[in-house]
């Protein structure tokens, strides 16, 4: 179980530009719970504690950017190389629309193959027609996009209108600060659903037709 002193250390440990000392905690972490809620109930609120300093001018942008690192690090080595497990297995992928910051798409690739799902990572800074291009190249049935920034987000409606014209059902689930923030901006944009954090994804796979 994660506790709020783990918390406070781990933040202490990304500012402090301490890599084994975040690698400890992190570990510590993992050896009493599951990946997935080490991950959101360590990684996600130290990251946003950080994020917080910095909009205050308590911590610096090289901060925020190493500790972002840090962590970008501890997810991946906790990805599972397994073969997905499951008999039912819709095409599903993942990327960033526009932006570079790839934390969120790592943890979505994280709680997806933990749930025994096969999944296409497209990786950041895709373009809606990069990503058209790739929907019709793999058959993907289920798009996750992962945005940091508003402008990103808005860029979804480009890329529900793309797939359109393209004749692709491809579903889309979309995540990310901005649909946090505002309750509505994802069906704003044409969205079919909304992950308000990594661990909704094996649920709202399910409700869209995969296997619970």
């Amino acid at each position: 179980m994660v506790t709020g002193s783990d918390v406070r250390d781990f933040v202490e440990a990304l500012l402090s530009v301490d890599r084994r000392a975040a690698q400890r905690i992190f570990e510590r972490a993992r050896a009493e719970a599951t990946v997935i809620d080490v991950v959101e109930g360590l990684i996600v609120p130290a990251l946003e504690t950080v994020g917080d300093d910095w909009q205050q001018g308590a911590a610096s942008l090289s901060q925020v950017y190493m500790g972002a690192r840090i962590c970008h690090t501890l997810v991946e080595s906790a990805m599972l190389p397994q073969e997905a497990v499951r008999d039912v297995q819709p095409r599903l992928a993942v990327a960033v629309l526009g932006d570079g910051h790839s934390l969120g798409k790592q943890l979505v690739l994280l709680s997806l193959r933990s749930g025994g799902y096969r999944v296409l990572d497209l990786g950041a800074q895709r373009t809606p027609e990069e990503l058209v291009a790739a929907c019709v190249e793999h058959d993907i049935q289920i798009l996750f996009i992962s945005v940091l920034m508003l402008p990103a987000a808005l860029r979804v409606a480009e890329l529900r209108a793309a797939l359109a014209d393209a004749g692709r059902l491809t579903k889309l689930v979309v995540g990310g600060a901005p649909f946090r923030f505002d309750a509505n901006l994802w069906r704003e944009v044409g969205a079919d659903s909304f992950g308000y954090s990594a661990s909704h994804a094996t649920r709202i796979v399910a409700q869209m037709g995969g296997a619970a």
